[in-house]
């Protein structure tokens, strides 16, 4: 009979795991180009929020005496607020109401307007309605301006114009936010949910309002903000459909003001260019405040469409 010896064991050396050497999957890496470009783009932005905050802090003197970017010898903030709050009998608290009224009626039903014909388009379908969608997306393209002037007849017309109603409803037609819309509620609202609450009895207003608008929540709140802020800061609208400065928003209010200051109308005073940058000041505040409010619900939309049905 044979033996057969068993061959000695190999040590076997632990391998070390390959280097990674490309340096385009290393998470620690640095851009200096693309960090300066957004440290250039920071700027840009907050540079026009800066110079506004410390020229509210001036008078009208120190704003062409002193340097732009910083403070005078003599702040006064305050008495600046006070005066712009009590210029003209108060006037300034009516415009921050008339745009504030403004602003958010627009913006709750252009958001709920667009959120329901988006939802429309996204989970039905009927007789052209890609017709009709192709004609919303060339909506979009058509600037404001161009209807302002075919907007302020047909209000004329009908006996709207110089009324809440003249600036509010042209408002509430955001063809981009039923866009955007459109393609939220395609992605956020599962089918299989739906034909689950059709199946259990319920009407199709309530699976909208119930369970779509809720899933729709982060796009509905985008689209809310962008009108707020597109209605909040609407100029030439407000300043062709209304003639009573009781009515004026705050951009034509202001407007107002800096023509008096400019040509020395009745009213104006020494400081009344200052007044008008330190409501300008004051108006963005509401605008800081929405938003601050409001990002948690763009927060809980940052995983939507993560989880694979």
């Amino acid at each position: 009979m044979t033996t057969t010896i068993p061959a000695p064991p190999v040590a076997r050396t632990a391998k070390k795991p390959a280097r990674q050497t490309h340096r385009g999957k290393n998470p620690a890496r640095r851009s200096t180009p693309l960090t300066i470009a957004m440290l250039a783009a920071l700027a840009y932005f907050l540079l026009p929020l800066f110079w506004l905050l410390i020229a509210s802090t001036k008078s009208t003197q120190d704003l062409f005496n002193s340097f732009g970017l910083w403070f005078s010898d003599a702040p006064q903030l305050l008495t600046n607020i006070k005066e712009t709050f009590t210029q003209d009998d108060g006037v300034f608290v009516r415009w921050l109401l008339n745009t504030a009224l403004y602003a958010g009626v627009s913006a709750v039903g252009a958001a709920l307007l667009a959120a329901a014909a988006g939802y429309g388009f996204a989970k039905f379908r009927f007789r052209g309605d890609g017709a009709a969608f192709n004609l919303v997306l060339g909506a979009v393209m058509v600037p404001t301006t161009a209807l302002a002037i075919p907007t302020y007849l047909l209000f004329a017309q009908a006996g709207l114009a110089n009324t809440p109603w003249a600036i509010i409803l042209p408002s509430l037609v955001n063809p981009f936010g039923l866009y955007l819309m459109r393609v939220y509620a395609a992605d956020s609202v599962p089918d299989s949910i739906l034909e689950a609450a059709r199946i259990d009895g319920a009407g199709e207003a309530r699976i909208f309002f119930r369970i779509a608008l809720r899933l729709m929540a982060p796009g509905v709140v985008t689209v809310l903000l962008f009108t707020l802020v597109a209605t909040w800061n609407n100029y030439f609208l407000p300043l062709i459909m209304l003639n009573d400065p009781d009515l004026y928003p705050i951009t034509v209010g202001l407007a107002s003001w800096a023509a008096q200051a400019q040509n020395g109308g009745a009213g104006a005073s020494s400081d009344m260019l200052a007044l008008v940058v330190t409501g300008s000041l004051v108006s963005i505040v509401p605008l800081v405040v929405a938003f601050l409010m409001l990002q948690r619900y763009w927060q809980s939309g940052l995983a939507a469409g993560g989880v694979k049905q």
